[in-house]
Parts: C-alpha cells; sequence; structure tokens
C-alpha cells in the first residue's frame, strides 16, 4: 500500500472514530484499535490527536469537494452546472454521515468568518471553483456582468449558513432548490 492510500485509510478511520465520540472524548488509542496499529505506531501519521484531527477533517472536506467537483466539472451548460454544483455540493453532506456528525459536534470547522477559517485552502479551493464557473457564465453572456470575486464570497458565505442551520442546528429542512431559485431569479416578479 502507497503512503497515500495509507494515509487515506488513517483518515477514514480517526473519521469514523471522530464522527461517533466527537473530538474530546476521542482517544488515539481508539484510532490506533480502529486501524490494528499501537498507539505509537499512529504517531507516525499525525504529531497529536488535534493534528490528527485538523488532517482528518481536512481529508472529509476535501472528499467532499472533490465529488462535488467531479459531479458537475464537464457540464456544457454554465447554468445548469451552477445549480448542479450548488445542489451536489448541499445533498452530499447529508449522505456523509460521519463528515456531517463531526460539523454537528464541532461547528467551529465550518466558521463564518473567513479570517479565521482553519481550512481556508480547501475553502478558497472550492470559492475558486464557484468563481470559475461565474466568470464562465460571465463571459459566456449567461449571467450578467458583476464582481465574480464579492458575488463567490457572498454565495460561500450564503452556503456555509445554509450548512450549519440545516445540519448543525437542525432547524428543519432547507429547500436548495428554492435558496437557488431566489439567487439566480432574484425576488422581483418581471412585469
Amino acid at each position: 500500500m502507497n503512503d497515500r492510500d495509507r494515509l487515506s485509510e488513517v483518515y477514514s478511520a480517526a473519521l469514523t472514530v471522530f464522527s461517533t465520540f466527537g473530538y474530546k472524548k476521542s482517544t488515539v488509542e481508539e484510532i490506533a484499535a480502529e486501524l490494528g496499529l499501537t498507539k505509537g505506531a499512529l504517531y507516525q501519521y499525525a504529531i497529536n490527536k488535534r493534528d490528527l484531527y485538523e488532517h482528518t477533517v481536512k481529508f472529509g472536506l476535501m472528499n467532499w469537494q472533490n465529488k462535488v467537483f467531479d459531479a458537475v466539472r464537464d457540464e456544457p451548460d454554465v447554468k445548469k452546472q451552477f445549480k448542479d454544483m450548488c445542489i451536489k455540493g448541499f445533498v452530499y453532506l447529508s449522505e456523509d454521515t460521519r463528515l456531517k456528525s463531526v460539523l454537528i459536534k464541532d461547528p467551529s470547522m465550518f466558521p463564518m468568518s473567513f479570517i479565521s477559517d482553519p481550512f481556508r485552502d480547501v475553502n478558497n479551493a472550492s470559492m475558486d471553483f464557484i468563481k470559475n464557473i461565474i466568470d464562465r457564465g460571465i463571459s459566456e453572456n449567461k449571467f450578467r456582468k458583476m464582481d465574480a470575486a464579492f458575488v463567490t464570497r457572498f454565495l460561500f458565505s450564503i452556503y456555509k449558513m445554509l450548512i450549519i442551520e440545516t445540519y448543525v442546528l437542525e432547524e428543519q429542512d432547507s429547500n436548495i432548490e428554492s435558496v437557488i431559485d431566489i439567487i439566480t431569479q432574484g425576488f422581483f416578479c418581471s412585469k
């Protein structure tokens, strides 16, 4: 098994334990046992429990991100690509019960502030993907001219809020299609 596959196996096992017990109650011993390793052997993959947690969450976020990117990357219609990206990004988390459980137990992993974001590099890649879709839509005259960087941050903030309210606060099932409709069609009726 190569190093990358082994790291994936370690992070996947850690995600299972963190999703079950949360960060505070999880132990390195439990994660090592999940892998059939000793605690000492597990430390070759992480400096300490916090380091393992952050790498594990990043692993989960990148899996989420890659599933969405792969699902919409080759869509030829930019409007459909934007809508599909929004829906798939939202729905994926409902299907990834381990990552969803970690988010519920530790909503700080998905902060509203861009300044204190511990996963800034992952989220920046997501925002770059969104911005590329917006830029493409503008260049194809499918989207109106706008400040794509500003709109990207704005949309990503709405997305994070929706994720937190739906999955962390468990307010209710969000109607992502209605949110997309409001964003793409606006509030006003046409005359």
